[in-house]
């Protein structure tokens, strides 16, 4: 798929401001934390600790990426005492 620069002005950036974004996961952070792509315009967005979606700063992809370490640590550790 093509790599789509979200800071430049493009045709996707006006199609989503006026019909919305149409977004797909790009990343299972957690079973319940994902990060978002739009394929129109390319935003990214993260789902936030109340449950609304954000835009993916620097610092909401350096928590993702510390809860997901956390998340398969915790998964490999309950599945290795479980059998």
């Amino acid at each position: 798929m093509k790599k789509i620069n979200p800071s430049l002005f493009s045709f996707g950036k006006v199609f989503c401001s006026i019909f919305g974004h149409k977004l797909r996961v790009s990343k299972n952070v957690t079973d319940h934390i994902h990060e978002y792509e739009c394929d129109k315009c390319g935003m990214q967005m993260t789902d936030t600790a109340n449950g609304f979606l954000a835009r993916l700063t620097p610092k909401f992809k350096e928590t993702n990426e510390y809860i997901s370490k956390i998340h398969k640590k915790r998964k490999r550790k309950h599945f290795a005492h479980a059998s």
